[in-house]
């Protein structure tokens, strides 16, 4: 079992939220994440470290997290919320619509070109979110 504390237990002791080992697990799963998981699937992977971890314990302690602002919701078009750890710089996503893989990504030119946006319109832009819906081009082939 691991040890080390995650950056997730990490903010939520500094939020003064209570920590039981099964939300250290939870913590845990979701800081080691490399995808945006949904609940189903954190809970998969928590349950094979406690096998007494309930989904509706991982359903409050993602709720608590995000209400923290510990985490991101994120909704991409497939009917389930993921979640990341909330991100300390911005990035947006690519989300591949056949595999559901996301891909995190910047670009420099795309930034500014929302600013330019927004002022064209007579607003200072203050925060955004963009994603893109793709599928691979070797797939568009196949059409």
């Amino acid at each position: 079992m691991n040890t080390k504390e995650s950056d997730i237990e990490t903010l939520a002791a500094k939020a003064g939220m209570r920590m039981t080992d099964q939300r250290r697990v939870i913590a845990r799963v979701l800081s080691e994440a490399q995808d945006h998981p949904d609940v189903e699937e954190v809970y998969k992977r928590a349950v094979a470290e406690d096998e007494a971890i309930s989904i509706a314990t991982v359903y409050r302690t993602v709720r608590l997290f995000e209400e923290a602002g510990i985490l991101t919701r994120h909704d991409f078009g497939d009917g389930r919320a993921r979640y990341e750890p909330a991100p300390d710089d911005h990035h947006d996503h690519l989300i591949d619509i056949q595999s559901g893989k996301v891909i995190e990504f910047t670009n420099d030119e795309i930034e500014r070109l929302q600013h330019e946006v927004a002022e064209k319109l007579g607003f200072k832009l203050v925060d955004h979110r963009l994603e893109l819906y793709a599928v691979p081009l070797d797939a568009e082939d196949k059409s």
